[in-house]
């Protein structure tokens, strides 16, 4: 399955709106994936980057109260980080505190994902071309290049993880369980 998906995205001249198509068609399975072991074992398999990268962005929007239109970029990851409500409840019983542990854990996945993609694709016109006209740019070996959005301070990434943190503690009190305490040292 993974490496079907994985061709569907280069098929197309354009692997951005292939692997947008395809995420928007495979994402409402995802939200009945039933078990969490579930839905990690297919975003932590997919050989994408770029189709997880935008699978795991519609699972943030969606649990966003006010979604946000911008371009995937660090700016998007820290507005996720703090407008995002606790990953939907999917159809297993699971302790609030384990939803937030999910939530850092596709968190630390998309960022991750994120820098997969610029690393693999280090101009965006990359993602516009198909394969075969590609290799020529990528034989150029053009170095990553930062959007205005993927340009953020540490004083942005500490506010933000700040509020995030005091978002949590209203929720699961102190102390955080360790998974959670280490996930947050990752994600920051």
């Amino acid at each position: 399955l993974q490496r079907m998906l994985s061709m569907a995205v280069e098929v197309d001249k354009s692997p951005t709106c292939s692997s947008r198509k395809i995420a928007d068609d495979i994402f409402p399975f995802i939200l009945n994936i039933p078990l969490r072991s579930q839905r990690e074992a297919l975003l932590n398999t997919m050989e994408s980057q770029l189709l997880r990268c935008r699978l795991l962005e519609l699972l943030f929007q969606h649990s966003c109260d006010v979604p946000t239109m911008s371009s995937m970029s660090l700016d998007k990851v820290l507005y996720f980080l703090s407008h995002s409500s606790v990953l939907p409840q999917f159809q297993d019983e699971t302790a609030t505190w384990q939803r937030w542990d999910e939530m850092l854990q596709y968190l630390s996945l998309l960022l991750l994902s994120y820098h997969g993609v610029k690393q693999a694709f280090p101009l965006a016109e990359h993602l516009r071309t198909s394969v075969s006209d590609r290799m020529k740019l990528i034989a150029q070996k053009a170095k990553p290049r930062l959007q205005d959005s993927d340009d953020i301070s540490q004083l942005d990434i500490q506010l933000k993880m700040n509020d995030f943190i005091s978002r949590m503690q209203k929720t699961l009190g102190e102390p955080f369980p360790a998974q959670i305490q280490e996930k947050l040292f990752m994600l920051q």
